[in-house]
């Protein structure tokens, strides 16, 4: 059975939340049942389905952000929290 595509949100709303500095602060939740972006109270919330183990929960998420964003996810880079539920992510610029 395949995995149902993850509910992501236009890439201009999380665009939104990015600081001047390119910046998005996320929240993330590993171990998820279903994978999905959301935006709740002006936060980013991420869900992934990889156990926050050897860094493959953060490798999702960035995974995850760039796929909503629609861009590559070497564009998309870990600032701060890499063992932490509170991520700092650097995302590159609208073309």
């Amino acid at each position: 059975m395949a995995r149902p595509k993850p509910d992501l949100p236009p890439a201009a709303a999380l665009r939104a939340l990015a600081d001047g500095e390119h910046r998005l602060a996320v929240r993330v939740t590993p171990g998820a049942r279903a994978e999905g972006v959301a935006i709740e109270d002006g936060r980013v919330l991420v869900k992934v389905r990889a156990k926050p183990e050897d860094g493959k929960a953060t490798a999702a998420v960035i995974g995850l952000v760039a796929q909503a964003l629609g861009v590559a996810a070497s564009h998309v880079d870990l600032l701060r929290g890499a063992t932490s539920r509170e991520k700092l992510l650097r995302i590159p610029p609208e073309a």
